[in-house]
């Protein structure tokens, strides 16, 4: 055989073989890469995540997910145990991780009135302290977080929760001792501390008429004095009767046409029915009780695992539809193990509130929400 004729016969055989090769697989679609020109989609992480001990989550977040906030390790009392003694170890690592993996990381939170230092509103003597006071403590926690993480964080829930329903303010001791100024007092700083971050107002039940129009009237006021307010957070704990799809679009829609950015912050679903107040001190009632609040401990008939994953999916469609006004949505949590709304209100609840599983695997919500990211 020559030279040439064996040349030709080799690379005949290349060409044989790779033809009956298998094709190449597509990559899988994702819940980050589908929604990818809609909005941000993230989730809440915790300690167990941030340290990498929960490796099942860390595949999730990496593969899913195109956003992270912290769980609790941002918020002033983890941060600042006692006056000028920093623990930066998670937040640190949140915001590493967020990095490593391409993740737009917000901060959460700075000024709020849970999870609060008993220092910071207190004098040596245990007295209140002075509004000069409060507003220097403000101010040198604000700056020292926000500073450590310039150019790192693309956003910050500036303050946490601080209406009321009734459209009133929250008689929290930032409220006692400073009045409605600590919210523009805490934009400012914020903005002073990073001009490049963006600046959020972050609270919960924000469908409700009352503190919708004050929440409005709060960004007029900031934004008169040019101080800067980049977003409002809806915190999406919402259950399976309240609120209706329509009562959150309309605030959406509200919060859009007050200039601002929309997030829905802390969005999950609960399957079960919502606590009863005023619960009597007898046993058999109280025993009735647990029952009524914890009815699926072994898991979700059905029935109600279909109408679980109909609303959620009601609740993404509404977000696609109103995805010029929708910048981030994220989950609060991964998989329904780590959800907050289990032991709540009571030890020993089993919920099933996220989009992933106990074993974290994709309910079929997740497809779901793909294919119709997809098709819009």
């Amino acid at each position: 055989m020559t030279k040439i004729t064996s040349f030709i016969y080799s690379t005949a055989l290349i060409i044989l073989l790779g033809s009956c090769s298998a094709p190449v697989e597509k990559s899988k679609p994702t819940l980050k890469s589908a929604l990818k020109d809609k909005f941000l989609i993230g989730t809440a992480l915790n300690a167990n995540q941030i340290t990498g001990r929960d490796t099942a989550s860390i595949r999730i977040i990496k593969e899913q997910f195109s956003a992270i906030v912290a769980e609790n390790c941002m918020k002033s009392a983890e941060l600042q145990p006692e006056e000028g003694k920093f623990n930066f170890d998670l937040a640190d690592k949140l915001v590493a991780f967020g990095q490593e993996n391409n993740l737009t990381v917000t901060g959460h939170t700075l000024i709020w009135h849970s999870r609060l230092p008993r220092w910071f509103m207190v004098d040596e003597n245990g007295n209140d302290v002075t509004p000069e006071v409060l507003k220097q403590r403000m101010k040198d926690h604000i700056t020292t977080v926000v500073t450590r993480y310039k150019g790192r964080i693309k956003g910050w829930d500036v303050v946490n929760e601080a209406i009321m329903e009734n459209d009133s303010y929250r008689n929290s001791k930032f409220y006692q001792i400073l009045g409605e100024e600590f919210i523009p007092l805490a934009f400012q700083y914020t903005q002073e501390a990073d001009p490049e971050a963006e600046l959020y107002y972050n609270d919960y039940n924000e469908w409700y008429t009352g503190k919708q129009e004050t929440i409005i009237k709060l960004i007029e006021t900031l934004k008169s004095r040019n101080i800067r307010i980049d977003g409002v957070g809806m915190q999406g704990h919402v259950g399976m009767e309240s609120p209706s799809l329509e009562e959150y679009e309309a605030a959406i829609r509200a919060y859009a046409s007050a200039g601002v950015k929309v997030m829905i912050t802390e969005f999950d679903l609960s399957a079960l029915p919502s606590p009863r107040r005023n619960v009597g001190a007898n046993i058999s009632e109280v025993e009735a009780y647990r029952q009524e609040v914890n009815p699926y401990p072994d898991g979700l008939p059905d029935s109600v695992y279909t109408a679980w994953n109909d609303r959620m999916m009601g609740f993404f469609d509404l977000f696609l539809r109103n995805s010029d006004k929708i910048s981030r949505v994220t989950l609060w949590g991964i998989s329904d193990g780590d959800s907050w709304k289990n032991d709540f209100p009571m030890r020993g609840r089993t919920d099933y509130a996220l989009l992933f599983d106990r074993n974290y695997q994709p309910k079929p919500i997740v497809n779901d929400i793909i294919q119709a990211a997809q098709e819009k």
